[in-house]
């Protein structure tokens, strides 16, 4: 029975796409399984948000083709000012759906390490790309766009760091759009083995305006046991994208992972955040900060789900809405029966700026076992007065009073990066939403 779907691709055409990536055979068949698993499945269900009219299958062009740079000085005057031109070691760059430009420290290759973009991976390391490529972390068949997004990954990143090393320089993953057709079903696997240390951090940037592009993002973390992995990001992509982004991790005994998320995207999205903290005395903190303008529609998912013992699970997401956007935060902390001692905390806090912006903070607490700490707070309002006044009393201007509150409710977040030159760009960011229209 033929696949029912609006998609202008078929499974013949993800074959010789497959085929002309010289892809193992196990991706070829993984792709064409889950394409048609499309009829089969339901669309995700967001929490108080309906896409049922929101368009998640135009594709004007499954791949662009666009420029390598053969070296960092050649690289795109908006792609080196996030990067850090002098020191950067570790440097993966993808521009639209072509891996532009690698540059990796070897000595990291000589302790094993792995950082390629996927496309590479699949072809050099293929057994390990498939023990780890949707298998626990993300399921395949969990509804109609995580396998829409296995049929079509396009793009993305593979980094793997064998037992005991430590990457002392960040690996980071820049995405450069800037043609109109291009739409992004990037994959990013992130794996510490036992005793491993990692801090990544990427960057989607659009410099081109999308024409019904679409933002189908899975990364997927896996902290071994006593490992630790910073993931930090700013997202920045035009409102003509629809998007699904999904991040998530799980954890082993005594792992951390911490999060880090700018989501600045100025298209309307779905984005679920999830991390799973299997093992006793595992870990993670998220901190995620948003704004919103234009008429967007956000919904943000964020759960640490705790099976182990003495786990900590923190959540801070701070958010600013104007003009006639709007957003849901949903904050989930869920500790499983057995996992005695963990700590569970969030905090949501939404500022609105305008009278038709909305922001709805809802904290949920899953509580199975007694001997646990829990807390959660959720504020939604207007810029403290008081602070204004305090402000304007120095003789400084209602409009900038306004804007360095607005710059102190996000900078938790934005301090927690780790890449100097990051932080730099989502500062810019976050001026240019709060200041400008869209």
């Amino acid at each position: 029975m033929a696949t029912e779907t609006t998609l202008n691709i078929n499974i013949e055409d993800l074959t010789n796409y497959s085929a002309s990536q010289n892809e193992p055979s196990w991706m070829t068949e993984l792709r064409k399984n889950s394409f048609q698993k499309l009829d089969k499945l339901d669309m995700p269900k967001p929490d108080k948000t309906k896409i049922d009219k929101w368009d998640f299958e135009s594709i004007n062009k499954h791949v662009v083709d666009s420029d390598v740079f053969d070296s960092m000085e050649l690289l795109p005057a908006s792609v080196q000012e996030i990067i850090d031109t002098e020191n950067a070691k570790n440097l993966i760059v993808q521009h639209n759906n072509t891996p532009a430009f690698i540059k990796v420290d070897e000595k990291l290759a000589e302790q094993g390490v792995v950082i390629k973009d996927l496309k590479t991976a699949l072809i050099e390391n293929s057994d390990l790309v498939q023990k780890y490529f949707m298998t626990d972390v993300v399921k395949v068949d969990e509804h109609k766009l995580t396998a829409l997004h296995a049929a079509l990954v396009n793009g993305g990143v593979f980094v793997y760091v064998p037992k005991n090393v430590v990457v002392e320089d960040p690996v980071q993953y820049v995405v450069l759009h800037d043609d109109e057709n291009a739409s992004f079903f990037n994959h990013a696997i992130i794996v510490t083995e036992e005793s491993a240390e990692l801090t990544y951090v990427e960057n989607y940037l659009s410099k081109a305006s999308s024409n019904n592009g679409q933002l189908n993002i899975i990364s997927e973390v896996i902290a071994g046991a006593n490992s630790k992995v910073t993931y930090g990001c700013v997202d920045f992509m035009d409102k003509g994208f629809t998007g699904h982004i999904i991040r998530r991790g799980t954890a082993a005994a005594d792992a951390t992972i911490d999060w880090a998320l700018g989501l600045m995207n100025d298209c309307s999205t779905i984005n679920d955040n999830t991390t799973y903290l299997m093992g006793d005395r595992s870990n993670s903190s998220l901190k995620t900060v948003v704004v919103g303008r234009g008429e967007q529609k956000q919904n943000f998912t964020t759960q640490i789900i705790q099976y182990g013992k003495e786990s900590i699970g923190h959540i801070l997401k701070h958010g600013v809405m104007k003009d006639s956007a709007s957003s849901i935060f949903n904050g989930i902390g869920y500790i499983k029966h057995g996992g005695t001692k963990a700590d569970a905390q969030q905090e949501s806090r939404v500022l609105m700026l305008s009278e038709k912006a909305r922001g709805d903070a809802n904290p949920i607490l899953l509580i199975d076992e007694d001997d646990v700490t829990a807390g959660h707070a959720a504020s939604v309002g207007r810029v403290d007065p008081t602070q204004l006044y305090y402000l304007m009393s120095r003789g400084i201007s209602r409009k900038e009073a306004e804007r360095l509150v607005i710059h102190g409710f996000l900078d938790p977040v934005v301090s927690a990066l780790p890449i100097e030159d990051v932080k730099r760009q989502l500062r810019e960011v976050i001026e240019l939403k709060v200041t400008t229209q869209i």
